[in-house]
């Protein structure tokens, strides 16, 4: 009988997706795969499609959880960044990397448990609504309207980006590393997109801005007293699930991780996560 085990980083993907939270989703596929073990029916044709069944169930239940401690999540929540991390091998490359992105996974939050299941289960994964109905006990037509819904808002609050190499991620994340480290404001202003937004996430362990920081002024006047109060902490390039960013680190502390989005030449995200329970996993 198959373990489970070759199918946990795909179900991880799928639970990471749901929760948002490493932490949270590792949990999940433990419990799916444990339930695996002890209560499998041992005539499962398609272990995988069993135990991304049980796993989304976990989730879904999860979730209404999960919503209710955001709600009074002190500043802006920002799901737990994954350092090195790719499972585009797991399904349709691009859909996958979109779906990670800071950006959709806020727009996640927003949706009820039941839409942001249909959506990541249908849209993400390809799951047919006949067996999406068995996992959020709602019929085929429903759950049809459910993942509709959640596609329009994920098109209307996270619009697809425009293709970006690479090699231009990396120039201008290298540039917007440089300017930051030399203190050269007119190089900085200049990579920053008009509509830039600053998130940082410190959950309330750690001073961060408790609201969403948009334009380049507002921005630059942010990252210069970042600047400041972080005087000795090094940066480091490094890939991120989803895209790529800098890890900060303090000696040899790793102290929070900066998300970059890049579109046009320049930067049009900064999604900053300094809270500790945040970044226990990318240590």
């Amino acid at each position: 009988m198959d373990d489970g085990e070759q199918h946990r980083r795909y179900l991880f993907a799928v639970a990471y997706r749901l929760l948002g939270s490493a932490a949270d989703a590792e949990d999940a596929v433990q419990e799916a795969l444990l339930r695996w073990h002890t209560a499998a029916p041992a005539c499962v044709q398609h272990p995988r499609a069993w135990l991304t069944t049980v796993t989304s169930r976990i989730c879904l239940d999860l979730l209404g959880s999960a919503r209710a401690r955001r709600e009074t999540y002190p500043g802006t929540w920002l799901p737990e960044p994954l350092l090195g991390y790719d499972d585009s091998d797991l399904g349709e490359a691009t859909v996958l990397r979109e779906s990670v992105r800071t950006a959709v996974l806020l727009v996640l939050e927003s949706l009820s448990p039941a839409e942001r299941v249909a959506f990541v289960l249908h849209d993400v994964f390809g799951m047919d609504f006949d067996r999406l109905a068995t996992v959020v006990g709602r019929t085929p037509a429903a759950c049809r309207q459910l993942a509709s819904r959640a596609r329009r808002r994920v098109r209307a609050e996270a619009p697809a980006r425009a293709p970006v190499s690479a090699e231009e991620h990396r120039r201008v994340t290298a540039a917007f590393l440089k300017a930051t480290a030399d203190g050269d404001l007119a190089d900085l202003v200049s990579l920053l997109d008009p509509r830039v937004v600053l998130r940082s996430d410190g959950g309330g362990e750690v001073l961060a801005a408790r609201v969403p920081v948009h334009g380049p002024e507002r921005v630059l006047t942010l990252l210069s007293g970042l600047g400041r109060r972080y005087a000795g902490v090094r940066a480091r390039p490094v890939p991120l699930a989803g895209g790529a960013g800098l890890t900060l680190e303090l000696g040899a502390t790793l102290i929070g991780v900066i998300g970059i989005e890049v579109a046009g030449g320049r930067v049009t995200e900064l999604n900053l996560v300094v809270n500790p329970a945040k970044l226990r996993r990318s240590t």
